[in-house]
């Protein structure tokens, strides 16, 4: 920002303080230090300030700035004074500054670390949170410079300022001396203020997206003037949806005298429109997007729908075009979705928005979605939409979001407005890529904890257009993590609305039992096998016979639901042959007032070729009473067919047999509401989902019981466990030293063992070996028996290349293990030989961190050796890890039977290796220093746990965005 050749600081324009940043009512505003070119920028703020504004800031009548004020205010050395301005429009709306002060409150420089800082904000801003958002930066700012406490003096009628830095949350002092408020903070972040700055987030990205997808009225520009086009199209289908508030048809061709196009008020500019328009919808040619967005951004627009293609899926060129767009939007305070968006879409009974490409307006539900293209977006519409043919019924959609390039708006934008929408239970996302994948499982976490969230996670192949951090994490990797955050991570878009239909119908599994019951014995069984092998636990089917009445169906399900050994039900169901006919609607009203009668369980049909069943499950309203569950109903004992299989009594027995026949079609319903424990809300009608397949149904209701335990797990989170013989100041001491030679390191073995061993972390000791006379003497140091290894880094932690040679009890065995590996791998000097004292024998393991520049610290788990490293057979954590997490992450690998033991062997001691996953968690997170930590192997014995191998890397510690001040994505 700074041009000016006059040298104003000690440091250089210091270009990272810069930020976009979300206000409170969901616009934006631009944060940067103020420079020596400020100075009119400066003064015309001053003069918008009110008099009493200016009364509360220099506690005295200040109408105006002197030339001595200006060069004050605008002259930093970046240091020991810095000021920062909000600005709107590249003019100030707002000023922050800190000035170094030393006992005295005289002004100081280094070593002090204490500074007194003001603010001042333009009255018509005020309110909007930029003083908070203001405060963060600033304060960041000074621990950088390594102020550590802020100092203020606040009129007591100021309360305003007043609140400002006491809900900030950072540790205070308060007095009053002189008539005058005096207030000291110490800006040491403390998990009170980082929960404030997250609460502050959520309100104002969520505010930010509800501007967007709730305007009070619209503008669409780049309408054409005949039929046909992407404008005009979108402009039809925003009037055909109902939308009630102010409709805007915009086009610079328009003649001067068109009034209306298709009904809807024309003009050619929206700098003509009397009235606000707090949307537009632009859908004109890429080059002439930047006059629009001045336009808009002159009017008063608050947010902004771009249509419009050319941007980065084009190529660099149009990279750089994309860059230029969101720059000026932001510099207006308007948020964008887009470019090269499909559009949004809002249901809401007060809002019918559809400013979308989408033809028809969804019908009205309960589920929110989110996809970053559009013939995905059309995808997860139709399939959602559509009645017959696969997963059919009446639930719809609340909100709708496709993002395109998603250069602005992105999905995290979007939860966090989904996370307080009262008119969404469910979230169901597609996700190509992850931009910030730390924030977005944070968020994911948090939403998670209160209505399910489901989500098809692209390879990380990022689509051209989509600007996202680089991530050294696999894929299988990231999955993982998000299932750690709670996200039901599913595989397809047919997974992903099967998933979304089952929690938006019905309560959550308690468990993973299941009953089945239907009229087809294969259909059952082959439900049976698919259960079991996604994990749950299956009773037997119970098979009520094709000739199976409604009133039987009902009969059985009422006694299976009523069952305390069951969570869930899955009813199969086929055409039954006769004349006799019933109708869908028979057995879809069975159903239905069965599983109101003992509501609480989740109930699934799976239907072959039944015609309106599935659509009469959905059509037919019935409401269900407040949850309980029912004691205990024995089931009547059936007579034994196949194995695996019962017949229930009296089935087929006198009634007409259920058969399809007519398509019932039916008004469309809302979806229950998912409380807190997965129960529906009272009087909301139960709507059974209905599955062509069995292994469609049984996939739903696994990841259903996988969130249900995860919601019950998660409302006990654990906790990061103390330990008294960790030395965190002395791990700190010794990391400086370290990093004092080098940017980054691996640090030699001996100042590894001294770095673990102050987070109570010891590593078996091991010599080197560089002759067979060293190899004894370090035996005889160790004592016997002893192990030989190679340590040359393609034979490290390779035992299956034979590298090793353990249980050496004596001299003489060492000598001829160490002339067996000279022999076959070469020479000693080559091999790097070291000689190790034995430890107990056990399960041999690896420990690993990784400090990953999008998803931040994390721990990962699996057993050494080749068949898991080939089997890609490791668990993860995010850091850092609670006692509960650890415990998951030792049993979530495939192989983790071989420590509990497998086949009649002696079990491990798992709560060691649990409390060394916890000190090596504790490690990373207290030093963002240590960037990487591998333990290997680590020998998990029937008593203790052993680490043989250990390596550590040191560098300067990366940018934690997530702790930070808040922030927009840098563009």
């Amino acid at each position: 920002m700074r041009t000016s050749a006059e040298p104003q600081s000690r440091y250089e324009y210091p270009a990272h303080w810069e930020a976009d940043v979300v206000l409170r009512d969901g616009g934006t505003a631009r944060i940067r230090p103020i420079t020596v070119d400020d100075a009119d920028r400066l003064v015309h703020f001053y003069e918008q300030v009110s008099d009493e504004s200016k009364y509360y800031r220099f506690f005295a009548p200040y109408p105006r700035l002197s030339a001595k004020d200006v060069h004050r205010f605008t002259h930093h050395d970046f240091v020991d004074r810095v000021g920062l301005a909000a600005t709107v429009g590249g003019e100030f709306i707002a000023t922050v500054r800190y000035d170094r002060i030393g006992a005295g409150g005289a002004p100081a420089s280094g070593p002090s670390d204490e500074a007194e800082v003001a603010f001042l904000v333009q009255d018509a801003h005020q309110g909007r949170g930029v003083a908070s958002a203001l405060l963060e930066h600033i304060a960041a700012v000074a621990r950088e410079r390594g102020i550590r406490r802020f100092a203020a003096e606040v009129l007591p009628a100021n309360n305003k300022m007043i609140k400002v830095f006491t809900d900030a949350g950072y540790t205070q002092k308060r007095s009053f001396e002189d008539g005058v408020v005096r207030l000291e903070l110490d800006l040491e972040p403390t998990d009170r203020a980082l929960a404030v700055q997250y609460a502050r987030e959520q309100r104002a990205e969520a505010r930010s997206v509800q501007r967007l997808l709730a305007p009070g009225s619209v503008a669409v520009i780049g309408v054409g003037r005949a039929p046909g086009g992407v404008g005009r199209s979108v402009l039809a289908n925003i009037r055909d949806a109902g939308y009630e508030g102010p409709l805007y048809a915009v086009n610079k061709a328009f003649p001067e005298d068109l009034a209306e196009v298709d009904g809807v008020a024309a003009y050619r500019s929206v700098r003509d429109v009397d009235g606000p328009v707090d949307l537009a919808v632009v859908a004109v040619p890429a080059e002439y997007v930047p006059a629009v967005v001045a336009e808009c951004g002159e009017h008063g627009v608050q947010g902004l729908v771009v249509l419009s293609a050319g941007y980065a899926e084009s190529g660099p060129e149009g990279r750089e075009r994309q860059r230029a767009l969101v720059q000026q939007a932001r510099a207006y305070g308007m948020r964008i979705i887009g470019p090269n968006a499909f559009g949004v879409i809002n249901t809401a009974a007060d809002v019918r928005l559809n400013a979308s490409l989408a033809p028809g307006m969804p019908r009205p539900g309960r589920i929110g979605m989110f996809a970053q293209s559009g013939a995905i977006g059309i995808a997860l519409l139709s399939r959602l939409h559509r009645r017959g043919g696969g997963v059919t019924g009446t639930t719809g959609v609340s909100t709708f979001v496709s993002a395109g390039n998603r250069a602005d708006v992105s999905g995290n934008d979007v939860l966090q407005y989904w996370y307080e929408d009262p008119d969404t239970d469910v979230v169901l996302m597609y996700l190509e890529t992850i931009g910030n994948p730390r924030k977005f499982t944070r968020l994911a976490r948090r939403t998670a904890a209160a209505k399910p969230l489901v989500v098809v996670q692209g390879t990380g192949t990022a689509p051209q257009g989509h600007a996202v951090r680089a991530t050294r994490l696999p894929h299988a990797t990231v999955s993982a993590l998000l299932r750690q955050a709670g996200v039901i991570r599913v595989d397809t878009i047919t997974e992903l609305v099967d998933a979304g239909l089952l929690l938006a119908r019905q309560p959550l599994p308690a468990g993973p039992r299941v009953a089945i019951l239907g009229n087809s014995e294969s259909l059952g069984v082959l439900t049976y096998d698919r259960c079991l092998a996604e994990g749950l636990r299956p009773a037997r089917p119970l098979d009520l016979t094709t000739g199976a009445t409604p009133e039987d169906f009902h009969r059985a399900l009422s006694a299976a639901l009523s069952d305390d050994t069951n969570d869930s039900v899955v009813v199969t169901a086929i055409p039954a042959i006769g004349e006799a006919s019933p109708g869908d609607a028979e057995l879809a009203e069975a159903l239905r007032s069965a599983a109101a009668g003992v509501p609480g369980k989740p109930v699934l049909v799976v239907h072959v070729e039944l015609g309106g069943l599935a659509e009469a499950l959905s059509a037919a309203a019935s409401t269900a009473p407040a949850a309980v569950r029912a004691a205990g109903v024995e089931r009547a004992p059936g007579t034994e067919r196949a194995p695996g299989t019962e017949k229930a009594p009296g089935a087929g027995g006198g009634a007409q047999p259920f058969r399809p026949a007519e398509r019932l079609s039916g008004p469309a319903e809302r979806p229950p509401t998912t409380e807190a424990d997965g129960a529906p809300a009272s009087e909301t009608p139960r709507l059974i989902p209905a599955y062509p397949a069995a292994e469609r149904a049984v996939r739903a209701l696994a990841e259903a019981v996988r969130y249900g335990q995860w919601r019950r797990e998660a409302a006990e989170p654990g906790r990061v466990p103390e330990y008294e013989d960790i030395d965190e100041k002395g791990a700190a001491r010794l990391i400086g030293e370290l990093l004092e030679r080098g940017e980054g390191l691996t640090i030699s073995d001996a100042q590894t063992c001294e770095l673990l061993a102050k987070y109570g972390i010891q590593v078996r000791r091991a010599l080197p070996a560089p002759t067979p006379d060293d190899a004894v003497a370090a035996a005889r140091a160790l004592g016997y028996p002893v192990a030989l290894k190679a340590t040359a880094p393609h034979l490290r932690h390779r035992a299956d290349l034979g590298g090793v040679r353990l249980d050496l009890a004596d001299e003489e065995q060492l000598r001829r293990a160490y002339a067996e590996l000279s022999e076959l791998f070469g020479k000693p000097e080559e091999l790097r030989l070291v000689v190790q004292g034995m430890a107990p024998r056990g399960v041999d393991t690896v420990v690993r961190t990784v400090i990953d520049p999008a998803a931040g610290a994390v721990l990962s788990f699996g057993l050494a050796g080749a068949a898991s490293q080939l089997l890609d057979d490791t668990a993860h954590r995010l850091i850092p890890v609670t006692d509960r997490e650890a415990t998951s992450l030792v049993r979530a690998i495939r192989t983790a039977p071989l420590l509990f033991g497998w086949r009649g062997s002696t079990p491990v001691d798992t709560p060691a290796l649990e409390e060394l996953l916890l000190r090596v968690s504790r490690l990373v997170d207290d030093h963002p220093e240590v960037v990487a930590v591998t333990l290997e192997p680590v020998v998990v014995a029937p008593h203790g746990a052993n680490v043989l191998g250990a390596t550590v890397r040191l560098a300067p510690p990366p940018a934690r965005d997530d702790h930070g001040p808040r922030t927009m994505p840098a563009y």
